[in-house]
C-alpha cells in the first residue's frame, strides 16, 4: 500500500508544481513566493526575535495550513471536475491508498513547505543579524511546533479529504472549508489582539500560573485524537462505487 499510496503523492504534487497539469509556472512561483515570505521577508523584519520568541512563528503558521486547504480541496472535487475521478477509481489502487496519498500529498506540500520556510528563516537570521555564534529556535519549543503544526495540518487534510469528496467543484469545497479556517483560526487571532490591553495582561497573568507544557501536551492528544477520528471517518465514507456512480 505505501508504494500505491507515493504513487498518489507524486502524482498530485506533480499536478500541484505544474498547475494542474498545464504546464504553467504558477505552483512552483507560489513556492517561492511562499518561502520568500516566510523564510526571508518575515524574518528580516523581526530580526533576532524570529528565532528568540516563539509566538512569531505561530503567528505565520495559517500559511502552510492554509496551503493543505489549498491542495486537499481539490483531492476529489477537482479530479470530478477535470473528468480524471473514474479513471483514479478505476485504476488498480486500493481504497486506502488513494486516500490516503490525497491527504499526504496536502500534508507533505504544506507541511513540508512550511518546514522548508522556518529552516530557511535561521539561515537569514543567522546571515543578515551574525552575533558571532550559530543562532536557532529554541530546542522545545520548536521541537513542540514542528509536531503541533504536522497535526493541525494533517487535522485540516482530513477534513478537507471530507469535504471534497462530496463537493460538486474544487471552488465549493474550498468555500467550505475556509469556514472552518475562519472559525477555528483567524476570528480567535483577531479577537485576541482586539481585546483591550488591560485584559490582555490579564490573560497574560493567568497563562504564568498555569502549566503551559501540560496544557499544551493536552491540546497535542486532542488533536491527535481528532486526527484519527477523522481519518477512519473518511475512510468509512470513501466509496469508490458511489463516487464513480455520482
Amino acid at each position: 500500500m505505501l508504494t500505491d499510496m507515493m504513487t498518489i503523492i507524486r502524482k498530485d504534487l506533480k499536478e500541484v508544481l505544474t498547475a494542474r497539469g498545464t504546464g504553467k509556472r504558477g505552483g512552483w512561483m507560489s513556492v517561492l513566493i511562499f518561502i520568500g515570505l516566510l523564510g526571508i521577508l518575515m524574518p528580516l523584519q523581526t530580526g533576532v526575535e524570529w528565532l528568540t520568541n516563539p509566538i512569531l512563528p505561530i503567528l505565520w503558521s495559517w500559511i502552510p495550513v492554509f496551503l493543505v486547504v489549498s491542495v486537499v480541496t481539490d483531492s476529489f472535487a477537482g479530479e470530478r471536475e477535470r473528468n480524471t475521478l473514474e479513471t483514479l477509481l478505476a485504476s488498480r489502487l486500493t481504497d486506502q491508498s488513494i486516500l490516503f496519498g490525497k491527504i499526504g500529498a496536502a500534508v507533505l506540500y504544506g507541511w513540508g513547505l512550511g518546514m522548508v520556510g522556518n529552516l530557511l528563516g535561521a539561515v537569514t537570521v543567522n546571515v543578515v543579524f551574525w552575533q558571532g555564534r550559530l543562532m536557532f529556535y529554541q530546542p522545545v519549543p520548536y521541537l513542540a511546533f514542528v509536531f503541533a503544526s504536522f497535526l493541525v495540518s494533517l487535522l485540516m487534510g482530513s477534513i478537507g479529504v471530507l469535504v471534497s469528496l462530496n463537493a460538486p467543484t474544487a471552488r465549493a469545497a474550498y468555500q467550505k472549508l475556509s469556514i472552518v479556517m475562519l472559525v477555528v483560526w483567524f476570528l480567535p487571532t483577531i479577537g485576541i489582539t482586539a481585546l483591550p490591553i488591560n485584559i490582555r495582561e490579564n490573560i497574560g497573568k493567568v497563562l504564568e500560573n498555569i502549566n503551559l507544557p501540560m496544557v499544551g501536551v493536552g491540546l497535542l492528544a486532542v488533536i491527535l485524537i481528532a486526527d484519527l477520528v477523522l481519518i477512519f471517518v473518511a475512510r468509512q465514507r470513501f466509496k469508490r462505487a458511489k463516487l464513480i456512480l455520482n
